[in-house]
């Protein structure tokens, strides 16, 4: 009988974190070579490990709503994606376009050059625009690409973003090397407060990296590898 407990306790117990876990994950797949075949795959593993969203380009954004609009995941897209150098016009489009088509979520990649110049004034301006072009209709995540910023450059990027009224800051593209790190988060989360999301993404590929970035104050997970995180549970 005791046997029996400890076993009926151990499942209930993984359970719900895998639910939890779960509710964290942004499933991601931004590969430039994706069709339709896998896009349709990350739908359906969504859907099966409930996960909090699916994070596609743009141009795959009406197909998964059609796919996920009776269900409660969400639609997330990147806008400005992967270099953050397009005209603040051209991302204040793809907003709103990404809106138009089902997206609840976008996640922008900031101009870092213009950061990097110490530009803060136009950074500021255009992450508001993105926050106003989404008319309330989508969270905005901010992507600073944290690998090619210096400690400083990360705080004032945190703080633009807070101050233009973003929903998140977001660590990394995946596409400039580096990712996230635990040492990274604890900095965003100690930038923004403790209301403000804070997404680590790039090189999040097991539990135990997801559970420390939870554990440094992320409240999001952006992955590729979201069935290996969740197979760790199994584990």
């Amino acid at each position: 009988m005791k046997h029996l407990y400890r076993c009926t306790y151990k499942y209930e117990r993984n359970i719900r974190m895998k639910t939890t876990i779960a509710k964290y994950i942004d499933h991601t797949l931004l590969k430039p070579e994706s069709n339709q075949n896998d896009i349709n795959r990350v739908v359906q593993e969504a859907i099966e490990h409930n996960f909090f969203s699916v994070c596609i380009n743009p141009y795959w954004v009406s197909f998964c709503y059609e796919k996920l609009k009776d269900t409660e995941i969400q639609v997330c897209t990147v806008v400005g994606f992967p270099l953050g150098a397009t005209l603040t016009e051209t991302k204040v489009f793809e907003t709103k376009k990404a809106i138009l088509d089902g997206a609840t979520e976008i996640d922008l990649v900031i101009n870092i050059g213009e950061l990097k110049s110490n530009n803060d004034q136009f950074v500021k301006k255009e992450i508001e625009s993105i926050v106003e072009a989404t008319a309330g209709n989508a969270l905005v995540k901010v992507i600073i690409e944290t690998s090619l910023l210096t400690k400083n450059e990360k705080i004032r990027a945190c703080q633009l973003a807070k101050d233009a009224n973003a929903h998140f800051v977001k660590t990394s593209t995946g596409f400039a090397g580096g990712g996230a790190n635990t040492e990274d988060i604890i900095l965003m989360r100690d930038t923004v407060g403790p209301t403000m999301g804070v997404k680590a993404s790039g090189g999040v590929r097991s539990l135990k990296t997801a559970k420390n970035m939870i554990d440094a104050g992320a409240t999001r997970i952006g992955a590729s590898a979201s069935i290996d995180i969740m197979n760790g549970l199994r584990e």
